[in-house]
């Protein structure tokens, strides 16, 4: 009998199909079912977020020390929106806590980075979606969960950990507001947890398409003026909010997410003019025959700069209002007008964004100036458009598209300050300097880092720290303070310091003396200094003499900003002294009396502590203060002040005078 291989073979060929198609191994095609959720999602009625730990491998170098092993890991964050409100641009916090290095994250940007690879440490970071931000309810997408969810793919480094060691972070939580979270559910390598809306949260009344606009310290707005297939015209709109807050010659940077570049720009100029990146790039492949020559930049995070003021009337890159101030944002009670910095710029694109309405803004946004506060910024987020004066003179003209980047300012890290505080006291003989490496120490083989600062006359305050050495040593020996140590302190290395002084206490009030030194080369034109006293203190502020002086008003009530007047707004800087070959350098230097009356605050103790601010500023940045205050070694000295002295010095004169005649 003769076999039918043929059909045997289309028979055995359909089952080996079949078996295929059923393999959970690999899809190719058929429709996959899906896992079954976990029952906490079924029941959760808000944002539900999970972790979920992929694995980890070690990575080179192998080393014995463990705390040096570096693991690769893989994990995944997942978002969902099963509640009945839409969420707009959703952020997640994940407490990482193993010295975690985050090489990528698909599908989010972590807002305190400047872009991939992100040191996250010990702390750990927030993600914020990207490019999708906002998630939809199910009510509103029929339950499209590629609209309702997002998963974050993360790939990094962990450092740390032994072999049995569980690698996952502290905890998971929505930090969007008007949403609480309990603690995570947590499993060995799986972790949930259910965000609900707060009760009792109220959201203002939203009258807008995107989101509403929301204030921080510095406020950015990135407008897309007019927009084409291949190409777009943006105006970036710097606003410094905070009346404590400042920026010189600041200097802003951002991440193009998709591979756009800056072919012109008007109102700042980029640090780097250099169009070998586009030519060599997927820019020139995809370009071929543009011109690439006048091209302004094809950086990834080009760092953008303010034209100096000569530039303003620059028919090609200047003529821009807002534009042209050499990077100076000053405080809004200084100057409005000059709190705003605005320049404008044509972006090319590539694809897949060919059409008018692919319009991505950048992201990883951070600004940054001299002697000025530190910021910390948001991704972008999607606003109703921003509204213009038409061009023509009539009515009012809108962009096609906005987008607000929110910057706050961070409090400087201990030794990472760029100014210093001193206090002294009518009642105290020693000054009580700068704190040790108070702006940070480079080199300290000569000197002890962590040492505390030692006790110092006041003429010492006028004089460069390495020539107050033996200043110091002769008056601790003077006033027999102790044995000075084999390593002397570091000096506090800031470019400018700050004296507080307690000068008079009286019944009916006290006064203060605040001295501003420049020990840089370098003139602060337009500078400002504020102070925030404890309690209601500044409740009972009087005048400040020499300087312009204001009490802020509404939250900032405790807080006395100071300026110079006409004339006096420059801090010069250091100089030499008289006899260059032996005198040391002089500090630019400028100086007032503050008046209290005791009126409105009867119950400050000004020797106490009362009379020292809590915190200092200079041109926004917070300057870092001493641990103590000065003690009262000066007994003979009445805490009624310098007045009862000065009366019985005139009464013991009377006395001598009658004597001799």
């Amino acid at each position: 009998m003769q076999i039918p291989w043929r059909n045997i073979s289309w028979v055995l060929l359909v089952l080996f199909a079949y078996n295929c198609q059923t393999c959970n191994g690999q899809d190719y095609g058929g429709e996959e079912k899906p896992a079954a959720p976990p029952p906490e999602q079924e029941t959760c009625d808000g944002i539900f977020i999970t972790y979920n730990f992929d694995g980890r491998e070690k990575i080179y170098p192998l080393v014995k020390n463990v705390s040096a092993q570096g693991w690769s890991f893989k994990s995944m964050l997942t978002v969902l929106n099963a509640g009945i409100f839409e969420l707009k641009s959703w952020q997640v916090f994940v407490g990482f806590q193993h010295k975690e290095l985050l090489v990528s994250a698909d599908g989010a940007v972590a807002i305190d980075g400047d872009g991939f690879p992100v040191r996250v440490g010990k702390n750990g970071t927030t993600l914020a979606g990207y490019p999708q931000s906002d998630l939809k309810t199910a009510i509103d997408t029929a339950g499209d969960f590629t609209q309702m969810s997002a998963q974050i793919n993360i790939k990094g480094t962990q450092f740390g950990l032994k072999e049995k060691t569980n690698p996952m972070p502290t905890t998971i939580k929505l930090v969007n507001e008007g949403y609480k979270c309990p603690a995570p559910k947590r499993y060995k390598t799986y972790m949930h947890v259910c965000c609900k809306r707060d009760p009792k949260f109220k959201p203002k009344k939203v009258i807008t398409k995107f989101m509403p606009r929301r204030y921080g310290d510095l406020s950015i707005t990135y407008d897309v003026l007019s927009a084409f297939a291949n190409r777009y015209q943006a105006q970036v709109t710097i606003d410094n909010l905070n009346p404590l807050g400042r920026l010189d010659h600041w200097n802003l940077t951002w991440e193009w997410m998709r591979n756009e570049f800056i072919n012109t720009i008007k109102g700042a100029h980029t640090h780097k003019i250099d169009p070998s990146e586009c030519i060599y790039g997927p820019q020139g492949q995809y370009y071929k025959d543009f011109d690439f020559t006048p091209v302004i930049n094809c950086q990834k995070k080009p760092i953008i700069s303010d034209l100096p003021k000569e530039k303003a009337n620059d028919d090609k890159i200047g003529k821009l209002p807002y534009c042209c101030r050499n990077g100076t944002l000053l405080s809004p009670i200084m100057n409005e007008t000059e709190a705003r910095s605005i320049f404008q710029m044509e972006v090319f694109k590539l694809p897949p964004d060919l059409n008018r309405t692919a319009l991505n803004p950048p992201q990883n946004w951070k600004i940054v100036g001299t002697i000025n506060p530190s910021y910390t910024c948001g991704p972008p987020v999607r606003i109703d458009p921003s509204a213009f004066p038409d061009p023509k003179g009539i009515g009012i003209a809108t962009a096609v598209a906005s987008w607000q980047i929110t910057c706050n300012i961070t409090r400087p890290k201990p030794k990472a300050a760029k100014c210093c505080v001193s206090f002294s006291a009518y009642y105290a003989e020693s000054v009580i300097p700068c704190n040790t490496c108070a702006c940070g120490c480079e080199q300290t083989s000569k000197c002890d880092a962590n040492k505390k600062p030692l006790l110092l006359p006041p003429e010492a305050l006028l004089v460069p720290f390495e020539n107050r050495d033996l200043m110091a040593k002769a008056w601790s020996n003077i006033k027999h303070l102790g044995p000075m140590p084999k390593k002397l302190p570091c000096p506090d290395n800031c470019g400018v310091s700050i004296n507080w002084h307690v000068d008079s206490n009286y019944k009916t009030g006290w006064t203060a003396r605040i001295t501003l030194f420049n020990w840089g080369n370098n003139a602060f034109e337009n500078w400002f200094s504020a102070i925030q006293m404890k309690k209601d203190v500044a409740n009972g502020y009087e005048n400040v003499y020499s300087f312009n002086g204001t009490k802020l008003p509404k939250e900032k009530s405790n807080t006395i900003f100071m300026q110079g007047l006409p004339g006096l707004k420059f801090l010069v800087g250091e100089v030499n002294g008289t006899n260059p070959n032996k005198d040391p350098r002089v500090p630019g230097k400028q100086q007032s009396i503050i008046s209290f009356l005791k009126k409105n605050t009867p119950h400050i103790n000004v020797d106490g502590g009362d009379g020292f601010p809590s915190k200092v500023f200079f041109n926004g940045e917070e300057c870092a203060l001493p641990p103590e205050f000065p003690k009262n070694t000066a007994a003979f000295k009445s805490k009624f002040g310098v007045l009862p002295a000065v009366l019985l010095s005139l009464l013991t004169l009377l006395v001598l005078t009658d004597w001799l005649h």
